[in-house]
């Protein structure tokens, strides 16, 4: 974590901003650590999970590709291009439970803003980081906290469905190995 924020306070210096993407595998992390550095960098969070593909967007062309699952054509319009201007915006959140869009959150980009979640780095989503790290951890801990989080009846779909669609991403777009930093294991933030 200590390598984020020193990556992150030395673009603040040297250009007044910096943008942060945590992507990586389910349960590994992704969203304690995006609390830690948001509150050492006080910085904006935007969660991946407010950009699910919606049901009307779900035909099995879209959903065989590797990220198919996310929305990024929006993620694209409502945050790439309002980090990129440098101005304060709003972007909708979707609501799982009602599978759609409830709600709106803005952001003003005006320090350290952090993309934390899956598919953070999908290339259908414009290259507006400035630092990027990939969170792992292994499958049995992984799993174990999905358990405790999520219950067990989650848990099989977690196993059977998300899992493998992470994994064919990271695969397909070898995400890992585009990231500056692995955080591996996150412990004792």
């Amino acid at each position: 974590m200590e390598r984020i924020i020193e990556k992150a306070r030395a673009l603040l210096a040297s250009k007044g901003s910096a943008v942060i993407a945590l992507d990586g595998r389910a349960a590994a992390g992704k969203t304690t650590l995006a609390a830690a550095l948001a509150e050492r960098l006080n910085a904006e969070v935007i969660h991946m999970d407010d950009f699910f593909l919606p049901p009307e967007l779900r035909t099995a062309e879209r959903l065989s590709l590797p990220g198919g699952n996310v929305h990024y054509e929006r993620f694209s319009a409502e945050v790439a291009d309002g980090i990129l201007s440098g101005k304060p915006f709003e972007y909708s959140v979707f609501d799982c439970s009602i599978m759609g869009v409830s709600g709106k959150k803005r952001v003003t980009p005006d320090g350290v803003t952090i993309v934390e979640g899956a598919y953070a780095l999908h290339p259908q989503i414009p290259d507006i980081y400035d630092i990027k790290v990939f969170v792992t951890a292994p499958l049995e801990t992984r799993l174990e906290r999905i358990l405790r989080r999520n219950g067990s009846e989650k848990l099989e779909a977690f196993r059977r469905r998300w899992i493998p669609l992470e994994e064919a991403y990271f695969s397909a777009f070898g995400i890992e190995n585009k990231c500056d930093i692995v955080i591996e294991q996150l412990r004792g933030l």
